[in-house]
């Protein structure tokens, strides 16, 4: 009965596993002003492992990777080793925009240009 339990709680740590790299990384989006701001929490990746895209359709498309070495007996694994997420963007990118980018204390920030908005300066 214990090796019954044992298989079916690596079981079970598989599929959180999995479900963590499908949910994974919570974002925030905002506007401010003439700017969208998009903030993902990527804790324990390293920056030269994470892929950020722009399609021209809109979509806003964020990869990352890693490598989680464990010593000794697995008991527990649901830290995500991979994640993908595809946002479509609520906005219009400008097709030349220069989109900024910071990765600090394992959260992406981005901020990307909107199309057609225009800063007013009141005089």
């Amino acid at each position: 009965m214990e090796i019954l339990l044992n298989e079916l709680n690596k079981q079970l740590s598989n599929l959180n596993k999995e479900f963590y790299e499908r949910v994974m990384p919570p974002v925030d989006i905002y506007e401010d002003g003439n700017t969208l701001i998009v903030v993902a929490d990527l804790p324990g990746f390293d920056k030269n492992k994470i892929s950020v895209r722009i399609t021209s359709d809109g979509v806003l498309h964020i990869e990352a990777t890693r490598q989680i070495e464990m010593a000794g007996i697995k008991h527990l694994n649901q830290r995500p080793e991979k994640i993908r997420k595809d946002i479509k963007l609520p906005v219009r990118v400008p097709k030349d925009a220069e989109v900024q980018g910071k990765y600090e204390n394992g959260v992406l920030t981005l901020n990307i240009p909107i199309e057609g908005v225009a800063k007013v300066k009141i005089e």
